[in-house]
């Protein structure tokens, strides 16, 4: 039976964000194709698209703790802190909702977006990564790939 308790799910979200943050690093190679950043993207959107209404809902919930007077402090009123934890809930509603906005606009961005299978560059097998512009330092999939001859980035040029 999974656990539907608000604060476990809350856990259990912030923990999928958390793999989900290791799982978009370059290095990992999770992400290949530019339908991978599209759907993500669009996940997220849902995301943020629903957080609000958990805002609110806590919200609305300490104004019925503060009308029921059942509410201690260690200090200061019960009151001020419910004021200030509700204020902060309105707020984050509203960067909920710009944020959504935002992630509109990236979604739509990589809407028309594909990946080329006919191109020259093929991929060095470690993230994935064409070898471009990787300068004295490794590429950021990890590979150690020598400079693109064609390329004209500043590191690459040195080494010409």
């Amino acid at each position: 039976m999974t656990n539907t308790h608000p604060k476990d799910l809350a856990a259990q979200a912030a923990e999928a964000i958390r793999n989900l943050n290791h799982a978009t690093q370059s290095t990992k190679g999770e992400l290949t194709y530019p339908g991978d950043a599209y759907e993500t993207v669009a996940s997220l959107k849902l995301l943020t698209q629903r957080l609000p209404q958990s805002f609110e809902q806590l919200s609305d919930f300490l104004g019925t703790l503060a009308k029921s007077g059942a509410v201690t402090a260690d200090y200061a009123a019960p009151d001020d802190h419910i004021h200030e934890a509700r204020s902060a809930l309105a707020s984050a509603t509203l960067i909920a909702q710009t944020l959504t906005e935002h992630l509109e606009r990236a979604h739509s961005a990589l809407a028309p977006l594909g990946y080329d299978t006919g191109t020259d560059d093929e991929p060095c097998g470690e993230g994935m990564c064409i070898c471009y512009c990787i300068g004295a330092a490794l590429h950021p999939c990890g590979c150690d790939c020598p400079h693109d001859e064609d390329c004209d980035c500043p590191d690459c040029m040195t080494d010409a």
